[in-house]
């Protein structure tokens, strides 16, 4: 038979002090007298009590202390990816300074997607961009629960934080253009699938926001630098990984010789490289160390400062981010 789980007021006997003192030594352990919590605990493990349910506490307070993340992608890719590791590692920032926990929820368009959001015992959500017409926008937005999405897409209820992706991807374009007779750009993923491929001049009306935003600027700066965006090569990347790119790079030469590769991340720049050598100018976005260590102009913005904004509104500590500042890191 399971033994009884030996209680709160039970280790207060035991102690000689209130219930509440009991849990303030494991809750609020700066609000009672060293003294006093050294005994809370030698008769805590006399009696061999384990601590405050957690669940029931939750119960009684509302509340969870924890924060879930929602990956529009398999749970490997929080590890894998480097942009998303560093967003993750600002939510972690967050989560350490106010003794939060951290419930990373993967959301790979499969039927139970909303289920494991509804059923997350998390306090808020920080989502991961994800495509328009993802039901569990809709979900998270149900729960009535602090919510804040990296890069969009908009949703009622859930609050945007991002750059003004367009202008940057205008700007850093027009910067790569200038000189180059064969430009190639190096697109992440425009649909769910993940089908990579070389096309021309693809609509920007794509489902993933940060894509399409991008994909727009560039069309934006090949326009206005006279040149026709139906006929500008577009090679696409399954994922976000230097060796991916590399693959779509050597299946592009098949067809063009690209002297110039306008790369929507660092890494995949850094496969563009690994296979043009110098016979193209390359950039990157996000300047990570990577693009430093290159030597390749790339859009500068904080991933990592984003995940701190999301977390913080998710943890209810804001309710809203200040504007997220990017520039080119031109080199």
């Amino acid at each position: 038979m399971k033994p009884e789980r030996v209680t709160m007021r039970q280790v207060a006997a035991e102690a000689g002090v209130a219930p509440m003192t009991v849990s303030y030594t494991y809750t609020r352990p700066d609000r009672v007298a060293p003294a006093t919590r050294a005994r809370v605990l030698d008769a805590a493990e006399r009696l061999g009590y384990r601590g405050p349910d957690p669940v029931a506490r939750s119960l009684r307070s509302g509340s969870t202390a924890n924060l879930g993340v929602v990956l529009g992608e398999h749970l490997t890719y929080a590890f894998e990816d480097p942009q998303a590791a560093r967003f993750l590692a600002g939510v972690s920032r967050v989560c350490v300074e106010n003794r939060l926990g951290l419930v990373l929820i993967p959301s790979t368009g499969e039927q139970t997607d909303v289920d494991r959001v509804r059923e997350a015992a998390v306090d808020g959500f920080v989502l991961w961009t994800t495509v328009h017409d993802d039901p569990v926008l809709a979900a998270v937005a149900a729960t009535g629960r602090p919510a804040a999405i990296q890069g969009g897409p908009a949703a009622p209820g859930i609050v945007v934080v991002g750059p003004d992706d367009r202008t940057a991807a205008t700007a850093i374009a027009a910067h790569l253009l200038e000189g180059a007779t064969t430009p190639l750009v190096l697109s992440f993923p425009l649909d769910r699938e993940r089908r990579p491929g070389l096309l021309r001049g693809p609509s920007p009306e794509v489902p993933f926001p940060i894509t399409a935003t991008r994909l727009a600027g560039y069309r934006d700066a090949v326009e206005a630098s006279g040149r026709s965006w139906g006929d500008l090569p577009v090679a696409v990347v399954a994922r976000n990984s230097r060796d991916d790119a590399r693959q779509a790079i050597e299946d592009a030469l098949r067809h063009v010789h690209p002297d110039a590769v306008i790369a929507m991340g660092d890494e995949i720049a850094a496969g563009a490289i690994d296979v043009l050598g110098d016979s193209a100018r390359v950039c990157g976005w996000d300047d990570s160390p990577l693009a430093a260590t290159l030597g390749i102009p790339s859009v500068r913005q904080s991933l990592f400062d984003q995940g701190v904004a999301c977390a913080r509104i998710a943890a209810g500590l804001a309710t809203t981010a200040d504007p997220v500042a990017w520039e080119l890191a031109l080199r």
